[in-house]
């Protein structure tokens, strides 16, 4: 069983700072500000939220920076001016080389207006204001401009981007760790919502529901759950907020939102290059919980995801992000796999898949099916079959008679449990009649459907005598040949009532040796197939029969009982077996219908 999720990650004790986001870098206007949706998601007021510096020792005028009305694309030129002497005066200062050290509510307007800088791109501004942090604020403005490169959309950008991270190293930041923590979990949330069924404003709300219904599986303490659910409504909040900054920033310059291939290719290049400078200070331990922090939001998120978004452009950045951890030394690829399989995650699943084969990692893939069987994830179940290749349909099927749905999980492994049984049955194809006349899938027409699907599939794991088979028998063309065989068979008999040069009149006998002349082979042949759906070459066969011994429409969807029944009123009973209570009511209900 996939351990229960381990709620550590989202709760730590004892911390002062949060791993994944920081309080000072986002105001509170630019929640979602892009969207039409204008609620504030977060409706708590924290510390900092309004623009003003310590009333002890304020670094710079109350104006501030950039004024609260004005966007990204554009400054108050007078502003900005006066902002780079006030630095300039301010580090000149002999008192302030020796002490660098900001005051909490410093350091929280000094990483906003970082914030904005970084947002419309002015490097001199920022390297000035990089002047003015302490090591504290340092490491603030490291994941501030590291988080920034998700929205990266030019190669001027990229530069101006990889620069200022140098700088902001070189000055003396050094929390790696909680920088590729944060911005994993960030880029998870902006692929996620360049998702065209997730809309920016739904989010929250999306992830709330889906992280409520996973806390109700675990087993943990229920404070610690109540933690856990406040944190990461916290950091998606905070991820969106940062979201919601860049997109207004985006519009402003005419830019659409979603990234274009060449522009991922930018963004994880600028990952790359946060990779390079930080060097060995990054262990395989922090790659792993990375990993982590980036597959968590998309364990919430994927089942509302469109279907083939693994494959898309959107998914294309967290993909190359989870590559490069997992180069990097992350080492929790199946335990991922596992979680997202459990919780029906089906396009993470995808990626996951992809990365391991990528990668030559080994993911328990039959483990995972059972996860997904007993959750009832059919959607993931599939994907496991056809792209896992999963084998081990025991454990799955028994955990889905326990929980009343074998029927979907039949109907989803019904192309590997066909296979498999033609594959293991030493030359014969009898396991795969059995389970094809006892409507394994417990549907006749998903029956029907899944073996005609196999018939016409140019599927290379699909053996070819098997292919051959279920054309010929079970196919919709074996059906529209049985169709054909018993019209043709009428004509004769009717040649054979009407021109025949027998001594014995054919025409002169009673009507019901005549009916059982003509279909008393075709009766017989369908008691020996026996079970409850017939071949469709017979069917069809038995269909048309149906038809023409009871003068009336019969339905091409029609069943062996049904038919069964509709001929054996026709045949002289000396020649049936007992015909069964359940045949009569059949053929009663049936004439009344009729």
């Amino acid at each position: 069983m996939v351990e229960e999720m381990d709620l550590v990650h989202l709760v730590k004790e004892n911390q002062a700072e949060d791993v994944l986001c920081s309080e000072m870098e986002i105001d509170e206007n630019d929640v979602l500000s892009c969207t039409n949706d204008r609620r504030n998601v977060g409706s708590e007021k924290g510390e900092g939220s309004t623009v003003v510096f310590s009333r002890e020792a304020p670094l710079l005028t109350k104006d501030g920076l950039i004024s609260k009305d004005c966007s990204c694309g554009s400054k108050k030129v007078r502003s900005r001016a006066s902002v780079l002497m006030e630095v300039s005066e301010v580090t000149s200062k002999d008192k302030w080389k020796q002490e660098k050290k900001l005051s909490r509510q410093d350091r929280i307007e000094l990483g906003r207006l970082f914030q904005r800088v970084v947002s419309s791109q002015d490097s001199e501004l920022a390297e000035n204001l990089i002047q003015l942090a302490d090591p504290q604020t340092l490491n603030d403005m490291l994941c501030i401009a590291l988080d920034s490169i998700w929205f990266l959309t030019t190669r001027q950008e990229l530069n101006i981007i990889t620069g200022l991270i140098k700088k902001i190293v070189a000055d003396g930041a050094n929390e790696f760790t909680r920088a590729a923590l944060r911005t994993s979990f960030l880029a998870s949330c902006v692929s996620a919502c360049q998702s065209r069924t997730m809309s920016l404003a739904d989010t929250v709300g999306i992830m709330a529901q889906r992280l409520h219904e996973r806390l109700q599986e675990c087993h943990s303490d229920e404070v610690l759950k109540a933690e856990a659910g406040a944190k990461v409504q916290k950091f998606t909040e905070w991820a969106l907020k940062c979201i919601g900054i860049h997109s207004r920033c985006q519009e402003n310059k005419g830019r659409r939102n979603d990234s274009t291939i060449v522009e991922v290719q930018l963004q994880l290049s600028a990952f790359k290059t946060f990779l390079d400078i930080a060097g060995n200070h990054l262990t395989g331990k922090d790659f792993t919980e990375a990993f982590d922090a980036a597959c968590f939001p998309l364990t919430l998120f994927s089942s509302s995801f469109e279907p083939g978004w693994a494959s898309g452009t959107s998914a294309t950045a967290i993909q190359g992000l989870l590559g490069m951890l997992v180069e990097g030394g992350a080492d929790n690829v199946n335990q991922c796999f596992l979680e997202a399989s459990r919780f029906g995650s089906t396009e993470l699943v995808r990626i996951l898949l992809q990365i391991a084969q990528r990668n030559s990692l080994d993911v328990d893939v039959d483990l995972a099916l059972g996860f997904a069987s007993h959750y009832s994830k059919i959607g993931t179940m599939e994907c496991l079959v056809e792209e896992g290749n999963a084998g081990a349909f025991l454990g799955p099927l028994m955990r889905a008679a326990e929980r009343g749905c074998m029927q979907h999980v039949l109907a989803a492994l019904s192309i590997e449990i066909l296979k498999a049984a033609g594959e293991r049955s030493s030359g014969s194809l009898d396991g795969v009649v059995f389970l094809l006349c006892s409507d394994f899938v417990g549907d006749p027409a998903a029956t029907y459907a899944v073996a005609d699907s196999m018939a016409r599939s140019s599927d290379e794991s699909v053996a070819s005598d098997l292919r051959a088979f279920l054309k010929e028998h079970w196919s919709e063309a074996a059906f529209a040949e049985g169709l054909r065989f018993g019209q043709d068979h009428f004509v004769n008999i009717m040649r054979i009532l009407r021109r025949g040069s027998s001594p014995v009149r054919l025409i002169d006998l009673p009507q019901p040796l005549v009916m059982a002349i003509a279909y008393l082979p075709l009766y017989r042949e369908c008691l020996e197939a026996g079970g409850q759906l017939l071949p469709q070459k017979l069917r069809g066969q038995l269909v048309e029969a149906a038809r023409r011994v009871s003068g009336r429409p019969v339905s091409k969807n029609s069943q062996a009982r049904e038919l069964m029944a509709i001929l054996e009123h026709h045949l002289p009973t000396f020649f049936l077996q007992a015909p069964t209570v359940v045949a009569r009511a059949t053929l009663q209900a049936w004439n009344q219908e009729t």
